[in-house]
C-alpha cells in the first residue's frame, strides 16, 4: 500500500489528485470543528449512560461532529441512507430497475434522484437531532438566561436545521468533487476520514488501561494485537472469492470468429461488505435509543420492570445482545445477497451468450446451480463478517468476567470500512497508473 502511495506521488498527474483530495479531506474536518449558530454542546452528547444506542453509531460515521453538534453533524449519513434506500427500491419498482439497465444515461438519472432523496432525509434528520439538543437544553438562552419564545425561537429552529442540511449537502458535493478532479471514491475517502480522526482517542483511551496495573499489562497488548490481527484477516477476506468456471462456444459472424475461450465469473466471498453489520446495528441501536426518552421506575410497577429488562436485553454487556447480532448480521447478507444477484438473469446472460458452466445443462439447472453456490457464499460471509462484528463485544464480556473490562470502541464496523475503503482506494491508484505506463506497440 505505501510502495503504491509512494510510485502514485512521482507521478505529476496523480500527485495533483492526491493533493486535491487531501484539500477536500482538510475541508471536511475543519467543516466537522465548525460550531454552529445557536448551539453548545461543549462536553459531547455521548456518555457512558447512552454509549450503545445509535447516537455512538452516528458519531463515529461522522468523525464526533455528530457528537459535538458541529456543521458537519449530519456528515454523510443521509447520502448512505439515501444510496441504500433506492438500491432497494431497484429491486422494487419496475422504472428505476429500467434506468438502472439503461447504462451510463440511466445512473446519472439514479444519481441526481439520490442526491435529492439524500436531501431530504438530510432535512429530517436536521429537524429530529434540533428536536433532541433543544430537549437537552443544549441550545443558546436568551440575555435573561432564558429560552428563546415566539419568533426568535421559529428563527433559532430554522437556522440550526438549515446549518445541518446545507452540512450535509456541502460533504455530498465535495464527495463528488473526489470522484471528478480527485482519486475517485469520493463518498467513502471522506466515510474513511472521519473513522480515522477517532483512532487518536481510541488508542489514547486503550493506553490509559495501562495506568490501573495489574492484569491491563497483559490485556491491552492482547488488544493491540488483535486489532493488527483484525485488519489482516480482513484483507484476506476482502480479496477472498469463488470463480465459476464458464465455457463458451465458438461462433463465426462474416469473417471473423467470436467465443471460444474459458473464463469465470468472480463472486466475493464478502459480497456485502459492511452493510449486513451497519443494518443489524442500526436495528440494535433503536431501544436503547429509545430508553433514552422514557422515564421507567421497576420497583413502582410490573410494567416498568418488564420494559426495564427488555432495554437490558439490547446493552452489549448482555449474552443475548450478541446471539441477536449475529444472527441479524446472517439475515441482512442473505437480504442484501438476493437483491444483487439473480441467478436466474445470470444463466440467460451465459446462455445468451452462447456460453455454458461445464458439467451444467443451461437454463434452469445452471440458475439452481448459482443459486446454490451462491447461498453457500453468503453463508460463509456472513459468519466471516460476524467473527469480525462480535470480537469487540466478545473480548469486553470476557475481560469483564475478571473484573478488568476493556471496552474497545473502534468496533468491527470501523474496521471493515477502514480497510475495505483503504484497499479500493489502492486498487484505484494502481489502475490510473497502469494507464499511464502502459506500453505502446513500438516500446
Amino acid at each position: 500500500m505505501f510502495r503504491t502511495l509512494v510510485n502514485a506521488w512521482k507521478i505529476a498527474d496523480i500527485r495533483k489528485k492526491l493533493l486535491y483530495t487531501a484539500l477536500i479531506i482538510l475541508i471536511f474536518r475543519i467543516g466537522a470543528a465548525l460550531p454552529v449558530p445557536f448551539v453548545n454542546i461543549s462536553e459531547g452528547l455521548i456518555t457512558d449512560a447512552n454509549a450503545n444506542n445509535f447516537m455512538t453509531y452516528l458519531s463515529m460515521m461522522t468523525g464526533d461532529a455528530f457528537n459535538y453538534g458541529t456543521l458537519f453533524a449530519m456528515s454523510i449519513t443521509p447520502y448512505i441512507n439515501a444510496s441504500i434506500i433506492l438500491q432497494l427500491l431497484t429491486v422494487a419498482i419496475p422504472a428505476l430497475e429500467r434506468l438502472a439497465k439503461e447504462g451510463e444515461e440511466g445512473q446519472k438519472k439514479i444519481s441526481e434522484i439520490t442526491r435529492y432523496l439524500a436531501v431530504g432525509l438530510a432535512l429530517l434528520q436536521s429537524t429530529a437531532y434540533y428536536f433532541y439538543i433543544r430537549s437537552q437544553n443544549y441550545l443558546a438562552l436568551d440575555a435573561n438566561g432564558a429560552k428563546y419564545t415566539g419568533f426568535a425561537a421559529v428563527f433559532q429552529a430554522i437556522v440550526i436545521i438549515l446549518c445541518y442540511t446545507a452540512g450535509a449537502s456541502l460533504i455530498m458535493w465535495l464527495g463528488e468533487q473526489i470522484n471528478d478532479k480527485g482519486i475517485g471514491n469520493g463518498i467513502s475517502i471522506i466515510l474513511f476520514a472521519g473513522i480515522v480522526s477517532r483512532m487518536p482517542t481510541t488508542l489514547y483511551n486503550l493506553y490509559r488501561y495501562i495506568d490501573r496495573g495489574g492484569a491491563y499489562f497483559a490485556l491491552i497488548p492482547i488488544a493491540f494485537v488483535s486489532m493488527i490481527l483484525m485488519i489482516a484477516y480482513i484483507v484476506w477476506m476482502d480479496n477472498a472469492e469463488r470463480r465459476i468456471p464458464v465455457q463458451y462456444a465458438k461462433r463465426v459472424v462474416g469473417r471473423k470468429m467470436y467465443g471460444g475461450q474459458n473464463t469465470h465469473i468472480p463472486i466475493k466471498v464478502n459480497m456485502c461488505g459492511v452493510l449486513p453489520i451497519i443494518f443489524a446495528s442500526s436495528i440494535l441501536s433503536l431501544p436503547p435509543t429509545i430508553q433514552m426518552f422514557v422515564t421507567l421506575d421497576p420497583e413502582n410497577s410490573k410494567a416498568d420492570a418488564f420494559w426495564q429488562g427488555f432495554f437490558n436485553v439490547f446493552s452489549t454487556d448482555h449474552w443475548a445482545y450478541a446471539l441477536i447480532y449475529f444472527v441479524l448480521i446472517i439475515f441482512f447478507a442473505y437480504f442484501y445477497a438476493t437483491i444483487q444477484y439473480n441467478p436466474i438473469e445470470m444463466a440467460n446472460n451465459i446462455r445468451r451468450n452462447s456460453g455454458a458452466i461445464p458439467g451444467i445443462r443451461p437454463g434452469k439447472p445452471t440458475s439452481d446451480y448459482i443459486f446454490k453456490i451462491l447461498n453457500r457464499i453468503t453463508l460463509l460471509g456472513a459468519l466471516l463478517i460476524s467473527v469480525i462484528a462480535l470480537f469487540p463485544i466478545l473480548f469486553s464480556q470476557i475481560t469483564a468476567l475478571f473484573d478488568k473490562q476493556v471496552n474497545l470502541s473502534l468496533g468491527g464496523t470501523s474496521i471493515i470500512i477502514m480497510v475495505g475503503v483503504a484497499l479500493e482506494t489502492v486498487k484505484q491508484l494502481e489502475s490510473q497508473m497502469m494507464m499511464r505506463h502502459y506500453k505502446g506497440f513500438l516500446d
